[in-house]
């Protein structure tokens, strides 16, 4: 199939988790707009699939890469993988999340939730930001959830060594991820990068599969009828990353392509500037090639 010129024609687009679900419609959709697409995936085969289908369905080029964004060393070979193929980013959609009912540990000895639905959107775009800035007007757009409305950042217990709830652990990380993204806006003022944060809706996919919680055993079947599909679930993600209108819009969180107002607890700059220190320590950000182009806050006492 002949590739055909689109609105992102000559925009390389990054999205992580995009073996299936609407990490998959996403990189269909944006490259169906002429956008070079590059995706993420933890198994190869899976990952290969993907990329035949979108090229097939676009006649772009797809790049892979494969890796358990859980695991830190793994990000950290991501983005050096990344450099080296990807001389332009455009986009990144950070995309790749997960749902455990019981609490898992990953190889950096940290709750699987938390490590892999914000710690490795927080390490992998601060490692990738020098790119996104060498390409004029970047997007970095984050995958959350309506479940941030019920979040709390407990830093008593951010890893729920004392306490784990599967719901309470998604909740905080989908909560993290807005706050992430406000203050990754803040700290980008004055460049040519935008941040901004998504709700996709309730989408048929295989989410959190792998360790399901009782209610998503038994109710999941009645109201899948009622559920988004993927591709309807990946339009927020395709508008944030492609709309003209949003080239200078940072900051911001929508649903339904739409512009929206997040929890409360989610515009707390005193507790955003807290949780950005505290994933950079976690993450370990400290080394000279790690360190953010800007001055870090002061925090405020505790």
């Amino acid at each position: 199939m002949t590739p055909i010129a689109g609105p992102m024609t000559g925009r390389t687009v990054l999205v992580t988790g995009a073996t299936g679900g609407i990490g998959k419609a996403t990189a269909l959709g944006l490259a169906a707009m002429g956008a070079h697409v590059a995706i993420t995936g933890r198994d190869m085969g899976r990952t290969d699939a993907a990329a035949a289908e979108i090229r097939a369905a676009s006649g772009e080029r797809v790049d892979t890469f494969v890796a358990d964004l859980s695991a830190q060393s793994q990000v950290r070979g991501l983005v050096a993988e990344i450099l080296q193929r990807l001389p332009r980013i455009d986009v990144l959609v950070n995309n790749v999340g997960g749902f455990w009912n019981t609490r898992h540990v990953t190889a950096d000895g940290l709750e699987r939730t938390f490590a892999l639905n914000h710690l490795a959107p927080f390490l992998l775009t601060n490692l990738l930001l020098d790119r996104l800035q060498q390409s004029a007007a970047a997007r970095v757009v984050t995958v959350s959830s309506n479940a941030q409305s019920l979040g709390r950042i407990d830093f008593d217990d951010l890893q729920g060594e004392r306490s784990y709830s599967g719901a309470r652990a998604y909740n905080q990380s989908k909560l993290a991820n807005v706050l992430f993204t406000y203050e990754l806006a803040r700290r980008l003022q004055g460049t040519s990068v935008t941040a901004n944060a998504l709700h996709p809706g309730v989408v048929r996919t295989a989410f959190g599969a792998e360790d399901p919680a009782t209610v998503q055993r038994f109710l999941i079947p009645f109201v899948r009828p009622f559920m988004k599909s993927p591709t309807q679930g990946a339009a927020t993600s395709i508008h944030l990353a492609s709309a003209p209108d949003l080239e200078h819009v940072t900051g911001r969180y929508f649903a339904d392509s739409k512009e929206k107002r997040s929890a409360e607890g989610s515009y707390d700059e005193a507790a955003a500037a807290r949780l950005w220190q505290v994933s950079a320590d976690l993450v370990h950000l400290t080394g000279a090639a790690d360190v953010p182009p800007w001055p870090q806050p002061v925090l405020p006492e505790t």
